[in-house]
């Protein structure tokens, strides 16, 4: 990746990672846009094609993602498939967001956070691709005392969240979340900590 003309870095990363951070922390070092969830659903909600969509399923869940998610499993689990409107709703949902990203990406640097980034630009001529992960003790201790919480229910949290990113990734993108094939770099952070992760990745960069 060339830091001196337009460029994208994608960050996907296991829950308990501290891929956000890092990201976040990437983007202010390089004093570029980071797109996030909270930018990224607001700008979707922007397209016609899924604005009325949008509404109708959001009326049911406050988070859209939360509803896919729990849709998938219930279909993956073998239940009857009756979904077909809202199984539409979430690829509309997607597209818009994919669109938006590209846009954005279109007009100046940025780094994004999840979203299938890795995907969305895997043809880009000036990206970094990022995978950020880490060993289960690590992670669960990590969320344990981010959000005050036992371990154990940490555990459930992190199997829960990567449950639903592998399951996301692989719908949208017919890619394996985990594959080390989608990225340029995989990083194990167990020994680097955020701050230590980020200068890593500045020196690669």
């Amino acid at each position: 990746m060339n830091k001196e003309e337009q460029f994208v870095i994608t960050i996907s990363r296991q829950f308990g990672t501290g891929g956000h951070e890092i990201g976040a922390e990437i983007a202010r070092r390089l004093g570029v846009k980071l797109l996030d969830r909270q930018i990224l659903n607001e700008l979707a909600s922007r397209f016609g094609v899924v604005e009325e969509a949008m509404e109708k399923l959001e009326a049911r869940n406050p988070s859209w993602r939360d509803d896919f998610t729990q849709f998938y499993r219930t279909y993956m689990a073998g239940a009857e498939y009756n979904g077909q409107e809202q199984d539409q709703t979430s690829h509309k949902l997607f597209d818009a967001q994919a669109k938006a990203i590209r846009q954005i990406a279109e007009r100046e640097s940025c780094v994004i956070i999840g979203r299938c980034g890795f995907h969305i630009f895997r043809n880009h001529p000036n990206s970094l691709k990022i995978f950020i992960h880490a060993d289960d003790q690590c992670r669960k201790r990590r969320i344990a005392k981010k959000y005050g919480i036992a371990e154990r229910d940490a555990a459930a949290m992190i199997v829960d969240n990567d449950y639903s990113r592998e399951l996301y990734t692989k719908t949208f993108t017919g890619s394996d979340w985990q594959d080390a094939r989608n990225y340029d770099i995989t990083l194990n952070v167990n020994r680097f900590g955020v701050n230590g992760a980020v200068d890593f990745l500045m020196q690669i960069m």
